[in-house]
């Protein structure tokens, strides 16, 4: 198996990390994964093989058992941001051995993506650090807080879920403050990241930047779009 392209996508909630990764892997014909999603994924997966009185075991099991073309489809599905799937996502990240297998699966996502696809664009917060330290281009997306949370209100309100503007910023800054706090896989930039700062650009500006640097890479030296 030829080896694949992987690109780290990196940064703090509604920075514009999860538009960039999509847009880049639809440019290249790169496979995409939400990690974040991931745990929805397999909470949703748990309820519907196991449902509500799922254990440990039964948890582990299912992470055990999905495969990259699994994840794909679920990190998709429309029930995936319902608050019973986030109740299971929350109890299934409270695993530490679900937490390891998960890391593996993003890891076996990266280096053998769904569908024969020549490269994986996985966006997070510890890709590039953690997850895959060697990837051969890693983007941290960045944007000031309240352009965040605005961002993150319209969001909300599109959906139809009712949200407030000081609610909504004060859960960014606690949600920024536990990510870059944490003992395990802090939020931070790679060494080697480029940094993006999208508080004033447009989406196409952000996608720009990235593909100057990406072509700047040597993996992506030779290689054309797919579209």
């Amino acid at each position: 198996m030829a080896e694949r392209i992987v690109v780290a996508v990196d940064g703090p909630a509604a920075s514009g990390k999860g538009t960039l990764a999509r847009r880049l892997a639809a440019q290249f014909g790169f496979a995409y994964l939400d990690t974040g999603a991931l745990y929805r994924a397999v909470g949703l997966a748990v309820l519907h093989r196991h449902g509500e009185e799922a254990g440990p075991d039964d948890m582990l099991e299912v992470a055990r058992s999905l495969t990259a073309a699994d994840v794909l489809v679920l990190t998709g599905h429309p029930s995936l941001r319902t608050d019973r799937t986030a109740v299971a996502a929350s109890r299934v990240a409270a695993v530490a051995a679900v937490r390891d297998t998960l890391a593996d699966i993003q890891r076996r996502f990266a280096v053998d993506p769904p569908e024969g696809a020549r490269g994986a664009v996985l966006d997070g917060r510890d890709i590039g650090t953690v997850i895959c330290p060697g990837a051969d281009a890693k983007l941290f997306v960045i944007a000031d807080t309240e352009v965040r949370a605005h961002r993150r209100l319209k969001e909300l309100h599109e959906r139809g879920v009712p949200a407030i503007w000081t609610e909504v910023l004060q859960d960014l800054k606690d949600r920024d403050d536990r990510d870059s706090r944490r003992s395990v896989a802090p939020l931070r930039p790679a060494h080697d990241a480029f940094l993006i700062d999208t508080s004033e650009l447009s989406p196409t500006q952000v996608f720009d930047k990235a593909i100057a640097f990406l072509h700047s890479r040597p993996a992506f030296a030779a290689l054309q779009p797919s579209v």
